[in-house]
């Protein structure tokens, strides 16, 4: 796992509390494990982890002025310098619409400034320390910095809610620990912190002019080549992947063998169009696609499909594949998955940042990413930032737009097969459209006081219980009374605070889907991480992020939009020559996937549910959630939220069993105690 973290302290000139000498620290320095040193104090920054060369920059005005990009980032040193200059006055959204994915921090005095991303995948966190502000990309540093107590108040918002936005808000599961929200950047003066908004955010009272669909999807395109491009181009420092002689085995043969990436750029490459598009465009784009620059000249784009065949199903998927990768520019691999690869199959793994649904399919996902390249781009994101959540037909009946319902609305009725579904869809998005954000949560905190969790069924049902400012997550039926009151009385309390500039409802549904997908993502990189390889979500980049914003939300609505708008996408690059069925959607065969995983690992669930650590904590009890288990694996129950459950408990687990800290140079308890506060039991270690 990667992270930079710093801090920024109250007294100006004064020695920081990581600083040797400074009082309450026993002479002793603290500084994260395994750190590199940005700048040092009063304000100190430390980039963490296996960090490439390249992927952290610095540019300096002077001792007191100065700007660290970590992460790919398009910018030149000149364009981070004139950065610099204009973040002197206060302009904060320059430093987040250059190309790439990155963090930028940026110190002016004492003022430090640190920008989060659009989306949420780059998150930044926060906690008060030693009489100012630590900060970091990480919340698990700063728990440890703090000897922070698990906070189960989030940990049942996220089982109860997690989509919405006012019963997470910007806590974390660690309690002291805050988050900033997804378009903001922390702003700390002398250790006093402020958070401050970059972009802007339609609100209810503004209807903006509907942009140009061409010149939109014109705009992603460009976004997405930048993206590409930005990639493919930037010098890389070419880590020896060799890992060493075995006997009979040639260096390609190791690296395989030994969990190891190819050097190289490669892409998945499957039957769905966004990562498809990527594959294309990497390998399209002029120069050296598919090399490092002064490496591997002439390699092309290694491109890697998953065929699970212990489900089947995927069959059309491959052969699209296939058809795709005959271009001479790239090289076709086809990984094939088993029974070891299902999900809930393989739940061995490292400790992540935060927990996250993505666990019980870490091990499928790192079988298809150890056949990839050492830079490996994937089409993450793309379904988040370009698709209409359902919530946008209220939008639309906002700005008097009913006609665009037309088409969306008749979709959904070829599905149904019922002619009652254009009158209960549009009856749906009209009470939305009607409906105050305040009524809204306080009708999600009464569902949740009332165990309220019956939704329609199918495709229909779906959209009509997304028409709604928000609803219950998936595995919030199997919780206590006492955890569901619980998030249901601190609703009610957000919703007492509710202001008047809250955004259009399907606005807001659809950015906190972004955010939400986004943190899991994090969770699924780090679990599933390979030595050496670094996965890029081009389609989360905030350029990227920004362009699809601009979409108009009729060209949204339209069946199939997202294959139509990538399409469109690739025939501006010159490509065209797609194979029939590019873009059709493929959900049934992971549904099938799931179901098998917990028909071959029920035993093992069961195991892990026979004394859980969500029950110690009030959140579930252990008889519901083993029925619940035995139903699914039978085929008898919906699996919708046993992925949450059961990797939030995995998750404490590893959480518990770990020992050490991400600190070093503290007293002999391996912790920052400030001077006359008394060492408190391990928090963490204890799960207290």
């Amino acid at each position: 796992m990667r992270w930079l973290v710093g801090w920024s302290s109250a007294a100006a000139g004064a020695a920081g509390p990581g600083s040797a000498g400074s009082p309450g620290y026993d002479g002793e320095t603290l500084h994260p494990v395994g750190s590199q040193l940005l700048w040092g104090d009063p304000d100190p920054l430390w980039a963490v982890g296996d960090w490439r060369p390249d992927e952290v920059r610095v540019v300096k005005a002077d001792e007191q002025n100065r700007i660290a990009v970590l992460g790919i980032c398009g910018a030149s040193d000149e364009e981070l310098r004139r950065g610099l200059f204009t973040a002197r006055g206060g302009a904060l959204r320059h430093l987040t619409g250059w190309p790439g994915s990155y963090t930028a921090v940026v110190q002016v005095g004492r003022r430090v400034t640190v920008c989060g991303d659009l989306a949420g995948a780059r998150p930044v966190f926060h906690t008060p320390w030693a009489g100012g502000t630590a900060y970091a990309t990480a919340a698990l540093p700063l728990a440890d910095l703090i000897e922070a107590n698990l906070d189960f108040g989030h940990l049942a918002a996220l089982l109860a809610a997690p989509d919405v936005p006012a019963a997470l808000r910007d806590t974390t599961p660690y309690e002291g620990v805050r988050r900033i929200p997804p378009g903001h950047a922390l702003v700390l003066r002398a250790g006093a912190r402020e958070i401050a908004g970059y972009d802007p955010v339609s609100s209810l009272a503004v209807s903006a002019a509907p942009a140009d669909p061409d010149r939109a999807v014109d705009a992603v395109r460009d976004a997405l080549v930048e993206a590409v491009r930005t990639r493919l181009s930037a010098p890389r420092h070419v880590p020896d992947l060799d890992p060493g002689p075995v006997p009979g085995m040639g260096p390609a043969e190791r690296r395989a063998r030994r969990g190891m990436p190819v050097p190289g750029i490669g892409a998945d490459l499957s039957g769905g169009p966004a990562s498809a598009t990527l594959a294309l465009l990497a390998a399209g784009l002029p120069g050296r696609p598919g090399t490092l620059l002064g490496h591997g000249a002439g390699e092309r784009l290694l491109a890697v499909t998953f065929n699970d065949l212990a489900v089947g199903g995927r069959e059309a998927e491959v052969q699209r594949a296939g058809a795709l990768a005959a271009d001479p520019r790239l090289h076709h691999v086809v990984v094939t998955g088993g029974e070891e690869t299902l999900p809930y199959a393989d739940l061995d793994g490292p400790l992540t940042d935060e927990p996250g649904p993505s666990l019980v399919t870490a091990g499928r996902h790192r079988a298809r990413l150890a056949a990839g390249s050492a830079d490996h781009f994937t089409g993450h994101g793309a379904r988040q930032v370009l698709d209409a959540h359902p919530a946008r037909l209220a939008d639309l009946l906002m700005d008097r737009r009913r006609r665009h319902l037309v088409r969306p609305v008749a979709a959904l009725a070829r599905v149904d097969g019922s002619v009652l579904v254009p009158a209960r869809v549009y009856g749906a998005a009209r009470r939305l459209a009607r409906t105050p954000y305040r009524a809204g949560v306080e009708a999600l905190a009464e569902r949740l006081m009332r165990r309220r969790f019956e939704e329609p069924k199918g495709a229909v049902g779906a959209s009509l219980a997304a028409l709604t400012w928000a609803a219950p997550g998936p595995a919030a039926r199997w919780l206590t009374g006492e955890a569901l009151a619980e998030v249901s009385v601190l609703l009610g309390g957000e919703a007492d605070r509710a202001g008047t500039g809250v955004q259009r409802p399907g606005d807001h549904r659809a950015r906190a889907a972004l955010a939400r997908y986004a943190a899991d993502l994090r969770v699924l990189e780090q679990s599933a991480e390979v030595r050496s390889q670094r996965l890029h979500a081009p389609f989360l980049d905030n350029q990227v992020v920004r362009a699809c914003r601009e979409l108009p939300e009729a060209l949204r609505v339209r069946p199939g939009a997202r294959a139509a708008i990538l399409r469109t996408v690739l025939e501006g690059t010159g490509i065209t020559d797609l194979p029939p069925g590019w873009g059709t959607p493929s959900h049934a065969s992971s549904a099938a996937a799931t179901r098998a995983g917990l028909r071959l690992s029920a035993d093992p669930l069961l195991d892990l549910f026979a004394s859980p650590l969500l029950a110690d904590a009030g959140l579930v009890e252990a008889r519901v959630v083993r029925k619940a288990l035995r139903a699914a694996a039978s085929g008898g129950a919906a699996v919708d939220g046993l992925a949450d459950l059961v990797s939030l408990e995995l998750w404490l687990h590893r959480l518990l069993s770990r020992r050490g800290t991400c600190w070093t140079g503290t007293p002999a308890r391996s912790r920052a105690v400030p001077a006359g506060v008394q060492p408190r039991r391990d928090a963490l270690a204890s799960g207290a």
